[in-house]
Formats: C-alpha cells, sequence, structure tokens
C-alpha cells in the first residue's frame, strides 16, 4: 500500500492492533469470567435474574464504552482539536463534562427507584415467581450506577480516540473482567452469593475510568467540569447522540427482544442464549468492534475534509478485513460448538444438558457473525459523515425483522430460534446500510467486495475439512485437560492452515494483517 490510500488503510490497522490487543485481553478475561460464573452458579433461576440485571449495565457498556457516545463525540472532538484553539477544546472538554455527570446522574437515580417496572418490561416471565423478580430488581438497583462509571469511561475513550491513543480506553472492559471474577471469589460474603457478582461489576466500572486517567492527563485533557452548559459543542454532541444509541444499538435493543422472549421459554433459556451469545463475542469484539473502533476517527477526518470517496474506500477496505476474520471464525464456531462449550463451561452446575443447548444457541448465533460485524462498521460511514438519520432508520428495519423472526422461531427451535433471529436481523441491517452507503457515497468497490468474500470462502475450504475431522475424532470423556488442549491446537492448526491458503490465493486483506501479526512479513 502506498499514498494517501494506504496511509489511512495503515492507519487503521495499527489502531486495530491496538485496539484488538487490549480486547483480546479483555475477551480472555470474560471467559475466565463466565468459567467462574458458571462454577460457581450453573444455570438456573438465580443466574437468569443476574443475566437479566446485567443487561442494564452490559448493554450500556456496549453501546456508551463501544459505540454510540464515542460515535456521537469522536467527530465533534476531532473538529474542535484540528480547526480551534487548544484552549476551546479544554474549554468545550470541561462543558462536556459537566452534562455528562448531570445526566448520566439523574438516569443513574431514576433507574434504581424504576427497578421493578424495568425487570417486568425486560423479562415479564418473572411475574410468575416473585422471589425470581425480586432478586432481579435487587440486581439491578445494586448494578445500575455502572451507568455513571460507564459513561464517564466512554467519554474518556472518546478524548483518546480523537487524540490516537486507543490501547488504555479499550483495555477498560478488561478491568471489569477482574471485578467481576473478584466478586465471584467474594460471593460468600453476600447473602444471596450472586449478589457479590453485582457489586464486582461496580468495582471494575471504577477500575475501567481508572485505567484512562493516565493517558488522559498525558493529553492535558484530565480536566473537571464547568458550569457551561450551553457550549455548542454540546447540542451537536447531543443531536449525534440519540441517532448513535439506535443506529449502533441494533444489536442489543434484539438482545432485549430475545431476554423479553427467553423468559417466557423453560428456566435456563435465558443463561444459554448468554452464554452462546458470550462465545460468538470473542470474535466480534476482538475484531469486529475493534475494526469498527479503529475506521470512525480515519473516516471522520477524511469527511471533514470533504473526501466522500476517501470515506468510502476506507469502508470498503474495513468490510472485507471483518469478512476476512468473520468467515472463518464462523465455520469454527459452528461446527466446533459443542467441544467449545463444553471446554470453556461444562464444570460444576453446568452439565452436558446445558453444554448442548448452549452449543446450539452458539450456532446460529455463528450465522449472523459477519452481519453483525459489517453491520457496526457500516453504521460508522454514516456518523463519519454526520448523517445518523440514515443507520437509525436501518436499525428499525432491522429490529423489526429480529422481533418477527423471533416470534416465528422461538416455537419450533425454542432459545436457538432467538438466537437465530438475532442473525437474521444482523444480516438484514448489514444489507441495508449497504445499500444505503452505495446511495450516498456512490460505488462502494462492490466487486472487489465481491472478490475478497469469493476468496476468504476459497480459503476457508481447508478449515472446514480440518474442523470436521477435528470434531469427528474429538477425545469425548478424556478429562477437561485433555480435551482444553485439543482445543487450543485445533484452533492454532486451523488458523494457520486458513492464513496459508489465504497467502496461497494471494488475498491483500492478509497483507494488511501481517503488518499487525508480530514476526509476520505483508508479502
Amino acid at each position: 500500500m502506498s499514498g494517501p490510500r494506504g496511509g489511512i488503510e495503515g492507519q487503521v490497522v495499527r489502531a486495530l492492533g491496538s485496539i484488538g490487543a487490549a480486547t483480546l485481553a479483555s475477551r480472555v478475561l470474560g471467559f475466565v469470567r463466565d468459567m467462574a460464573v458458571a462454577l460457581a452458579f450453573g444455570a438456573g433461576p438465580a443466574t437468569d435474574a443476574f443475566f437479566v440485571a446485567f443487561r442494564i449495565p452490559n448493554v450500556l457498556r456496549r453501546l456508551l464504552a463501544e459505540g454510540a457516545l464515542s460515535t456521537a463525540g469522536i467527530p465533534v472532538i476531532s473538529d474542535y482539536a484540528v480547526n480551534h484553539p487548544r484552549e476551546e477544546l479544554k474549554r468545550m472538554v470541561r462543558a462536556v463534562v459537566s452534562a455528562a455527570l448531570l445526566v448520566l446522574g439523574l438516569v443513574t437515580i431514576l433507574g434504581v427507584l424504576a427497578a421493578p417496572w424495568i425487570v417486568r418490561v425486560i423479562a415479564p416471565g418473572f411475574g410468575d415467581d416473585p422471589g425470581q423478580s425480586a432478586l432481579a430488581t435487587l440486581l439491578t438497583r445494586v448494578m445500575f450506577p455502572y451507568l455513571l462509571l460507564v459513561g464517564l469511561a466512554a467519554l474518556a475513550m472518546g478524548l483518546l480516540n480523537a487524540e490516537g491513543r486507543f490501547f488504555a480506553a479499550a483495555l477498560g472492559p478488561a478491568v471489569l473482567n477482574v471485578g467481576m471474577i473478584a466478586g465471584v471469589l467474594a460471593g460468600t460474603w453476600f447473602d444471596p452469593p450472586i449478589l457479590g457478582l453485582a457489586v464486582g461489576v461496580l468495582v471494575g466500572g471504577f477500575g475501567q475510568l481508572l485505567i484512562q486517567l493516565p493517558d488522559l492527563s498525558a493529553t492535558g485533557l484530565l480536566l473537571g467540569p464547568s458550569r457551561e452548559l450551553r457550549h455548542p459543542a454540546l447540542s451537536r454532541i447531543a443531536r449525534l447522540l440519540l441517532p448513535a444509541v439506535f443506529g449502533l444499538a441494533a444489536v442489543q435493543v434484539m438482545v432485549f427482544v430475545n431476554t423479553l422472549l427467553a423468559s417466557l421459554l423453560p428456566a435456563g433459556s435465558i443463561s444459554f442464549l448468554y452464554y452462546a451469545d458470550r462465545v460468538m463475542e470473542f470474535p466480534l469484539g476482538v475484531f469486529g468492534v475493534a475494526l469498527a473502533s479503529a475506521s470512525l476517527p480515519a473516516m471522520s477526518r477524511q469527511a471533514a475534509a470533504g473526501d466522500v470517496r476517501a470515506v468510502a474506500s476506507t469502508l470498503n477496505f474495513a468490510l472485507r478485513l471483518s469478512a476476512f476474520v468473520a468467515v472463518p471464525a464462523t465455520v469454527g464456531l459452528i461446527v466446533l460448538r459443542e467441544p467449545i462449550t463444553r471446554v470453556l463451561f461444562e464444570r460444576g452446575r453446568f452439565g452436558p444438558a446445558e453444554t448442548a443447548a448452549t452449543a446450539w444457541a452458539l450456532a446460529w448465533y455463528a450465522v449472523g457473525l459477519t452481519g453483525f460485524s459489517g453491520a457496526r462498521i457500516a453504521a460508522q460511514a454514516f456518523y463519519a459523515i454526520r448523517q445518523p438519520a440514515v443507520a437509525v432508520r436501518m436499525g428499525i428495519v432491522a429490529v423489526a425483522v429480529n422481533v418477527v423472526a423471533a416470534l416465528a422461531l422461538m416455537g419450533p427451535l425454542g432459545h436457538a430460534g432467538l438466537a437465530l433471529a438475532s442473525s437474521i436481523g444482523a444480516w438484514v441491517n448489514l444489507i441495508a446500510l449497504a445499500v444505503s452507503a452505495r446511495r450516498r457515497f456512490g460505488p462502494l468497490g462492490g466487486r472487489a467486495l465481491l472478490r475478497a468474500f469469493a476468496g476468504t470462502l476459497a480459503a476457508s475450504v481447508p478449515l472446514v475439512a480440518w474442523c470436521v475431522a477435528v470434531r469427528w475424532w474429538w477425545p469425548v470423556g478424556a478429562g477437561a485437560a485433555r480435551e482444553a488442549t485439543w482445543l487450543l491446537v485445533a484452533i492454532a492448526v486451523g488458523a494457520g492452515l486458513y492464513w496459508l491458503a489465504a497467502a496461497v490465493i494471494g488475498l491483500d486483506e492478509r497483507r494488511a494483517l501481517a503488518r499487525v501479526l508480530p514476526g509476520s512479513r505483508p508479502g
């Protein structure tokens, strides 16, 4: 790659390396967290109550720390950083901090007071069990203040990303996982024990904010609030924020719908979907979300310069990279769904029946992995050009499709039907956003996208054969250590086969990603 286009692609890939590395640490710790939760609490009424309550802070984390606030803030912050004196940027930051503290504080208070009604809305099936409903309400109240913490952390993330600093902000969720693991270990100090896990969420939230403060201080933007609540930047961010919450949150709205419907299914259904979603979120978070975060600053700078064709080129590049990773990840998740679930979760009160139910949901979630990742990236392009209404409209369409599909599929497929409905909604979202982008930006390089996708499918053929062979010879019942070893070897060899096949085919995406892999040469 050379010239301006190559320079932008190089910036995206380097940012992806920083964000991906931090996100990888977070996801690994997330699996450790989930294994600890599965070991201590299994899958049943108590975990269903926790996961319903945790939906609120977890979705807020994804919307704010990984999406809406930074998405709405980065274009405005970048404009002030480039086109205004540094002192004016600092004045803007103080005003934004003030507004954030005021709004987030009020919403937190209202959330704590309205917890019983929140539980009724997102889990109406709990009404048949007063004890479970009361537990979910208690956990919701304990964890709702996480909103204030994650909102401030998201603001810090937007400031750091606009300044070209990505690692510390992306590492924040890893600190959250450490807090939750500590909460599981401290569960015996609480009654009921799962309350310790809720307290761990708050501890992790404090850490998520604190870990970003040194980098923020180094930029000179670690600033306190001011009394100014009429700064023009606030209205600009507000106009982008609400659409960003919905446009980028289509996936999370689908999660809420699935949680509501799963509460009407047999006990454990919410937990099966949660554990399956956690596995699927590993490749999505490490690469899909990271790539979306890495591409937004580049597209925002291009949009600010009025170069719409450059935005289209960066979007094309990001979508090709996304498919290059998402397609082989889908293969592995589908073919090895049961071994993966068993190695990660089957211990303590999480037995073979729970493994089978979770693996079935995982397969249908994995079908939508490319759609989830691509939609997130495509939506960023519209925020970069400050046209969030397009992403909002497409999000509404995707949510509507998800609801209809969920209602149609939950009968014959149970909780797995809800996972499939989410995947269908994600693909509809991606296709609708791509069509809209084509109308707004002109040609998106559709032929290049199709060639890249075809090449990715071809490179995945050896991976499919390998995964099928591994699954056939899998040492079921050989012990946790041996199965874990088999899984690690299967992943390593499968990734190597795919990487080699991509080199033989000569995929450009492989050469681009080689730049962030230690010991690789982009040739």
